[in-house]
């Protein structure tokens, strides 16, 4: 690979390890990977790829005179993620730190949070039912059949007198005085039209009492608790709210978000020309957030402009804004003096992290939050998984994902200081480190699963590396992007 020059504000140990070492640490040669290795050599270009020119500098510290690197300690990656986690909690009137609870009927709930407890508000099933299609029955057989049978939905019929049976279907009310339900395959009908249990279990003409009858309160009685504050709103969990009798749920709103994509070089459509390249972080970060729960209200280009940007902040509602490039010290970075002018309050500024170090969490106008991406577009992937996501959580009072960890297949080269996410994609019980990891590089994250964190130094084969699922790969593409 042929090396470049760094640009104004770039470290020299970014060019180093970020964009030489882009290519996963990989001790066989060409030649000697094993079979079935898809990987491809990297050629050292990044393409037009999206990068948002200057304002994705992966670090931005200055250069002493005598040209040594200058390297400055970011928030510890971890750390970053729990201050962004808790930073809801501080402020606001929930102690949880989630938003204010709304009511929202059953069709609008899925995906959101609990606000409060399911109680039941009646018992279910709210009378005796049969659990089967069959006769109900009243005493020991053989029986005389009516012949009006019992429906599911229709109103109660007159109670059976000992020795008689009525057809019932599935879900239907129990008549008064039946002993039991018959099965359809456990009975049959004799030339007068009697009903005899022909149960190869049972002693002929005998029924076991409350067989395959479901009784009122079997599941649930009237006041019962049948879920806890805090559970997310799924399929089932809407069901057993109807079934319980709720035509509304209490439950938290998804955050509104906005992304601001910032940047005069930025073309919305076809091929980079002149100078100018494709936005894809456009594209990429409203799915995405929805993905981790928000709701997307805004999607605009602001371009570098500060008076712009403070005016689009002044001017926006959203509970949590998320800008993309500008977070550095460059001549057109306008993040940091913008959020000086709101007197926003800086609660992560720049993480021990690569790639992405350049990230910013702030709080501005009392409970609103700007979540500072990086122009890159995998450093501005991992200012998602590192400060939106957990903060996004808290605000929707989301449960968090359980963690997990896979050996790694392959070696990763680490940064001398910081953690590194790498995209891997699952292979049976191991990670495979992907190519193209760089941090102007969308191509590795396109085929990943997850990202594995790596600690500083790196990580030989069969380190047991944390992993951060991606939010498609976990949910599926049709559940998570609702």
């Amino acid at each position: 690979m042929t090396p470049r020059t760094p640009r104004a504000g770039e470290e020299a140990d970014d060019l180093d390890v970020e964009e030489a070492l882009a290519l996963v640490n990989d001790a066989h040669t060409p030649g000697d990977r094993p079979s079935g290795d898809r990987r491809r050599p990297n050629d050292g270009t990044h393409g037009n790829d999206g990068t948002h020119g200057t304002h994705g500098n992966e670090g931005s510290h200055g250069t002493p005179a005598s040209g040594a690197p200058v390297h400055r300690d970011g928030t510890d990656w971890a750390e970053a993620r729990a201050t962004a986690e808790r930073a809801p909690r501080l402020r606001g009137g929930h102690r949880g730190g989630h938003l204010t609870p709304v009511s929202v009927p059953l069709s609008s709930a899925l995906g959101l949070t609990l606000a409060g407890p399911l109680i039941a508000l009646t018992d279910l099933p709210s009378f005796d039912t049969s659990a089967m299609d069959g006769w109900a029955v009243s005493g020991p057989g053989p029986w005389d059949v009516r012949e009006e049978g019992v429906l599911a939905g229709h109103t109660a019929h007159a109670p059976l007198t000992d020795g008689e049976a009525v057809r019932i279907a599935t879900g239907a009310r129990i008549p008064p005085d039946t002993t039991a339900v018959l099965r359809s395959e456990h009975g049959r009908t004799d030339d007068n039209g009697r009903l005899h249990a022909t149960a190869a279990t049972r002693a002929p003409h005998t029924v076991s009492h409350g067989q395959d009858i479901r009784p009122r309160g079997q599941e649930c009685r009237n006041g019962d608790q049948l879920l806890p504050v805090g559970t997310l709103v799924t399929p089932p969990v809407l069901g057993m709210a109807a079934a319980a009798g709720y035509d509304t749920l209490t439950v938290v709103p998804r955050p509104r978000a906005a992304v601001f994509v910032l940047g005069d070089e930025l073309l919305g459509e076809g091929l980079p020309h002149d100078g100018l390249i494709r936005d894809a972080l456009g594209p990429l970060l409203p799915p995405w957030l929805r993905a981790l729960g928000a709701d997307v209200v805004d999607v605009r280009r602001v371009g570098d402009d500060e008076d712009a940007l403070h005016q689009a902040l002044t001017a926006c509602d959203a509970d949590i804004v998320v800008t993309t490039g500008g977070t550095a010290a460059g001549p057109v970075d306008h993040v940091h003096p913008t959020l000086r002018r709101l007197g926003a309050e800086l609660l992560v500024d720049g993480v021990a992290v690569r790639p992405g170090h350049p990230m910013l969490l702030a709080r501005f106008a009392e409970q609103q939050y700007l979540v500072g991406l990086p122009g890159n577009p995998l450093a501005a992937v991992s200012g998602l998984v590192t400060l939106a996501e957990p903060l996004l959580r808290t605000l929707a009072a989301r449960p968090a994902a359980e963690g997990y960890t896979l050996p790694l297949r392959d070696a990763v080269q680490g940064h001398p200081h910081d953690t590194r996410l790498v995209p891997v994609a699952l292979r049976g019980d191991r990670a495979l480190p992907l190519l193209y990891n760089g941090p102007a590089m969308l191509r590795g994250i396109a085929a990943a699963d997850a990202l594995a964190v790596v600690p500083p130094g790196g990580a030989k084969p069969g380190y047991e590396a944390e992993l951060l699922d991606l939010p498609w790969a976990s949910g599926g593409i049709g559940v998570c992007f609702t």
